[in-house]
Order: structure tokens, then C-alpha cells, then sequence
């Protein structure tokens, strides 16, 4: 494997050397025909009276001598051909953004036209969404009838996810306040200096209680220059909910979110089931793309140093056989 993972990196920069290769095979069929031409041959009934004719250890030496030239043959080739090895180290710049997820967890998210529920399906998608983000900077905040943050702008995806994961309905009063739960996001990214500063804001309600206006609060998102997409959950019409015996409404103050995202330079969705839902994370990854600058650094160098060296070897053993073991005598 450390073999096979080494030649994965090495170019050839004469490849054309290769073509040579076919020199080594027609001296192979050179030599095949020299031999038959050399030694007749002679068919006898038995090999029996000539003992062992197999010409001892000589005869396999000299076969060995052929092998080894054709070996140091194909060596050099590979050596013209120029084996380099190719390293590529990447730089990578990356101009992250930094964007707070504001979810709604009043009753109201229990609603059962999402599966299994409009609160555990925006956490999941949330999830996958965080998850795809690598460069960001991402925060949590909730809210219902107040807002708190429940996790503050970090790299570490890990945290986030634990965090978004822990998220559920009861934590805060009852209610839909839409103004502190966008107030509170954008308070989480007053000071930062990314170029880019994003809040999703999802919601199933209308703005019922809390003490800041969601005008206010989106005037403060344009000021501080945060940009905020806001997702109306929920069917066209009514859903059900665990907590009543029938359908209820399904009420969102669509203008509303609808203002907000238009004054800050967003863009409002309405998600009605889990697809829906998907898309709409999927459009907002389109829309707030990271921007990466990759500046690659070539390395190149030769590897045909231990190719030469093993046909000089090979070149060594012939001659030291030739003149020696195998010597011929005129």
C-alpha cells in the first residue's frame, strides 16, 4: 500500500521515452531465434545415457545474464521518461459568515403538519444546514413569548449541534415574540466585523407580546447591516396539534415577515411541509455562499535517482557474473 500510495504522486515528464520499451521485447524475440538458430535440434529416443544435461549451474547463470541486461534495459528507459513526484499544498483563505438561527418554541410549533412536528422538523433542517456551513460563524437564539440566546456565534459546529439538538418547547413563556427573538439575534451580531451578517428567523405565529416592536428590531438589523430571512412555517389552512381535540388555524402575520426581510435586503419564504422546508435551506445556502480563495504551491521533483542507481546495480551483477562465474574461455 505505502508503494502503490507513492506512485499515486509521480508524473512522467518525457513520457514519449516509453515507446522505447519496445526495443527490450524485440531483443527478447532476437534472442529466441538466435538460439534456435545456434542449437539444432536433435530428437532421441532417451536422455538416459547422457546423464544430467541440464549444464549445471553455468547454464542458469547465463540465462541470468540476459535477464539482467534486459532489466537494466528497461530501467534506463524508465529513467529517460523522468519520474517526478507531484506535492500540492493548498492555501486556503476563507471569508466566512456570521449568521444566528432565531427559532420559535412556542406551543404553537407542536403543530403535527410537519413530521413529526413543525419544532422537530426546522431542527433537523437547521442541523443539516449548520452542518453544510464549515467556514461560518453560527449562533442560536429562541424565543417564544421572550428570547434568550442559546448558543453565541462559534466555529465549532460540534457545540451547535449539541446546542440545536437540546432545543425544545416549554423553555421559555408561552407566546410569539417576534421582535425579541430577532432584537436578541441581532444583538449577537452587533459587534462583529464579517462582511456578511445573516439571520434566519422562523416562526408559525404573529408578533403577540414582548417589548420591542419587530419594527424596531428590524430597523436595528438594517443599521448594524444584518441581513434576515424570514420562513413562515406552517400549512395553508388548519393542523393539527397534540394539545387539541381539532384542527386549529394557521396564523401568520406573512406581512410582516415579509417587511422585514424586504427592508433588510432578504427575502421572505413560506414553508408548508418538510420538502418545502428543505428547499428553502437550500436556497439560503445558495444565496449566503462563502467565499474561498485557494492559492496552490507545485512541488516537483525528480525520483529517477534510485531507478538509475537500481540499473547500475543490475549493470554491476552482470559484469561481475560474466567475468567470473560464468567466464568463457577463447
Amino acid at each position: 500500500m505505502p508503494m502503490f500510495s507513492f506512485w499515486q504522486h509521480i508524473d512522467f515528464a518525457e513520457p514519449r521515452a516509453f515507446m522505447l520499451l519496445v526495443l527490450p521485447g524485440l531483443l527478447l524475440l532476437w534472442n529466441a531465434w538466435r538460439y534456435n538458430k545456434q542449437y539444432a535440434e536433435l530428437r532421441m529416443s532417451t536422455m538416459q545415457s547422457f546423464g544430467d544435461s541440464n549444464g549445471g549451474y553455468k547454464g542458469w547463470f547465463k540465462g541470468a545474464l540476459f535477464l539482467l541486461r534486459i532489466i537494466t534495459f528497461c530501467l534506463l528507459i524508465v529513467v529517460l521518461a523522468r519520474p517526478q513526484s507531484n506535492l500540492k499544498e493548498e492555501n486556503i483563505t476563507a471569508e466566512g459568515i456570521d449568521l444566528v438561527i432565531a427559532l420559535d418554541v412556542s406551543t404553537s410549533m407542536l403543530a403535527e403538519d410537519f413530521q413529526p412536528n413543525r419544532l422537530s422538523a426546522a431542527k433537523s433542517l437547521a442541523a443539516d444546514f449548520i452542518a453544510n456551513r464549515p467556514s461560518d460563524r453560527v449562533g442560536l437564539v429562541v424565543f417564544a413569548a421572550e428570547s434568550f440566546t442559546q448558543c453565541p456565534i462559534t466555529t465549532d459546529r460540534q457545540v451547535v449541534l449539541n446546542l440545536l439538538a437540546k432545543i425544545k418547547d416549554g423553555l421559555i413563556e408561552d407566546g410569539t415574540a417576534i421582535g425579541m427573538g430577532l432584537a436578541t439575534a441581532v444583538s449577537r451580531l452587533k459587534e462583529s466585523e464579517a462582511k456578511s451578517k445573516v439571520v434566519i428567523l422562523l416562526t408559525d405565529g404573529i408578533n403577540n407580546t414582548g417589548f420591542i416592536d419587530p419594527v424596531t428590531a428590524s430597523d436595528a438589523a438594517l443599521e448594524y447591516g444584518v441581513r434576515v430571512y424570514t420562513i413562515g412555517v406552517g400549512t395553508i389552512g388548519k393542523a393539527r396539534h397534540p394539545q387539541s381535540p381539532v384542527p386549529v388555524d394557521v396564523k401568520i402575520d406573512e406581512p410582516l415577515l415579509k417587511d422585514i426581510a424586504q427592508a433588510t435586503g432578504g427575502k421572505y419564504f413560506r414553508a408548508t411541509n418538510n420538502e418545502s422546508l428543505k428547499q428553502i435551506y437550500d436556497e439560503i445556502d445558495t444565496l449566503e455562499k462563502t467565499k474561498i480563495e485557494v492559492s496552490t504551491i507545485q512541488r516537483v521533483s525528480d525520483e529517477f535517482y534510485w531507478l538509475l542507481f537500481a540499473a547500475g546495480m543490475c549493470l554491476l551483477l552482470e559484469m561481475i557474473l560474466r567475468y567470473t562465474l560464468v567466464r568463457s574461455i577463447p
